[in-house]
Order: structure tokens, then C-alpha cells, then sequence
């Protein structure tokens, strides 16, 4: 199997989107066979969310060793996301804040996915 031999298994993400501390929790669903949103998505943009997983998932959710990362210490807000389910057969368990700069460049790139849309820094490495 090639190293992107996985791309034909089904994603199956749960997203809990927490807006604060005081704040009430919002679930998203989004399941994905074949390169497609499945019955069962319930993001506002099954598309989209699909779309940012399968162009930054990989690097987000298994984010491989490497030197230090210098972020910026800046504050983008009280909120949070747990997202858990399977991702190309591999298990999920990722946490979003917005507590630093490679954090809210972390949770830009995922908008869709975490019920939002991403700006124009939802990429990656901004």
C-alpha cells in the first residue's frame, strides 16, 4: 500500500465545539466514504469540512516529530473543539484551541470541520 493508499476509507469525525468555559457544547458529525460527504454529516458545510480534513488531516491529526515551533503569543478566543472518530482508518483524538498563534493557524486551516469557515489564514503554517 502506498502511502496514500488509505484516501478510499471512510473518515467518521465527531466534532464538540465549546464557545467558552460558560458556554454550551455544539456536536458535529461528519462522515465521508469515497471522497464524499455521507448521510449522517451534520456540519453547517459537509464539503468544506471534508475538503480541509483531507488536505491538512493528516498533518493535524498525526503531526510527526520535528524541531520546535516558534508561535506567537497571541490570544484568539475562549473556544475549543475535541474532535475524535477514525480519519483513513487511523483512531482521532485532536484538540483545538485558540491560545497561540500556531494554534489559531491550526484551527483556521480545520474552520469547516469545527463548524466555522476558515478566513483568509484558515491555511496551514500562516
Amino acid at each position: 500500500m502506498t502511502a496514500h493508499g488509505n484516501e478510499s476509507l471512510p473518515i467518521n469525525l465527531t466534532i464538540r465545539l465549546r464557545q467558552g468555559p460558560d458556554g454550551g457544547e455544539h456536536e458535529f458529525r461528519l462522515v465521508a466514504a469515497d471522497g464524499r460527504p455521507a448521510a449522517g454529516s451534520t456540519l453547517p458545510d459537509p464539503d468544506a469540512a471534508l475538503a480541509a480534513v483531507e488536505r491538512f488531516g493528516e498533518d493535524i491529526f498525526f503531526p510527526k516529530p520535528g524541531p520546535p515551533r516558534l508561535c506567537t503569543q497571541q490570544y484568539g478566543g475562549p473556544q475549543t473543539a475535541l474532535v475524535t472518530g477514525t480519519f483513513r482508518g487511523r483512531t482521532v483524538a485532536a484538540t483545538f484551541r485558540r491560545t497561540d498563534g500556531c494554534e489559531i493557524a491550526r484551527w483556521n486551516a480545520m474552520a469547516p470541520l469545527l463548524g466555522g469557515t476558515a478566513g483568509p489564514a484558515g491555511r496551514l503554517g500562516d
